[in-house]
C-alpha cells in the first residue's frame, strides 16, 4: 500500500462511485456538499466551478448543496442524480485504487455527462492518464464499501 494510501486510510476517510448511491463526502465538518462549489457549474459555460451560496441551498440526501443562482438550485432539484459528484464526492482515483480519499472540488472532470472529482493535481494527473480504466474499476470498488466507512461514520 503506498504511502498516500495508508495516510488516507488512517483519516477514516471515503469516497463513492455512484453520485447518489449513498451519503455524500461533505468533509470533516458541516454537512455542505462539493465544498460549497455550485454543482451544476462543472456543466454549464466552459465548466469552471463557481463558489455557490447558502442563498441558494438545496438539501438532498445527507448534504446540503450550495448554488450560485436559482436557476442552477433549480436544475439540481429537477434531476439531481445527473449533477451530483460520482462516488459521493470523493477521489475518483482512490477509488479505483479500492481505497477512500476526499475529492477536491478544484480537481474535477465531467465525464459521459458524470462529474468526478480528485484528491489534488497531483491524483488528477494520473487519473486522467486513463479515465475509461479507472471509472470501470471504481464502479466495480465502490459498492464493496460500506457506507459507515464511505463516510467517515
Amino acid at each position: 500500500m503506498t504511502a498516500l494510501a495508508l495516510a488516507l486510510s488512517a483519516t477514516g476517510l471515503a469516497m463513492g462511485s455512484a453520485a447518489l448511491a449513498g451519503p455524500v463526502y461533505t468533509g470533516l465538518q458541516g454537512d455542505v456538499a462539493v465544498g460549497g462549489y455550485d454543482a451544476v457549474s462543472y456543466f454549464t459555460g466552459d465548466g469552471t466551478p463557481a463558489k455557490g451560496s447558502s442563498e441558494f441551498a438545496v438539501r438532498h440526501g445527507n448534504a446540503v448543496y450550495h448554488f450560485a443562482n436559482a436557476e442552477n438550485a433549480a436544475k439540481f432539484q429537477a434531476d439531481p442524480a445527473h449533477y451530483a459528484p460520482q462516488y459521493g464526492g470523493h477521489c475518483a482515483w482512490a477509488m479505483a485504487r479500492g481505497y477512500l480519499a476526499p475529492g477536491d472540488p478544484l480537481q474535477s472532470r465531467v465525464v459521459d455527462g458524470k462529474l468526478y472529482l480528485n484528491f489534488n493535481a497531483e491524483v488528477k494527473a494520473k487519473w486522467l492518464q486513463d479515465i475509461p480504466g479507472f471509472i470501470a474499476s471504481a464502479d466495480r470498488n465502490w459498492p464493496g464499501f460500506p457506507d459507515d466507512a464511505k463516510f467517515g461514520g
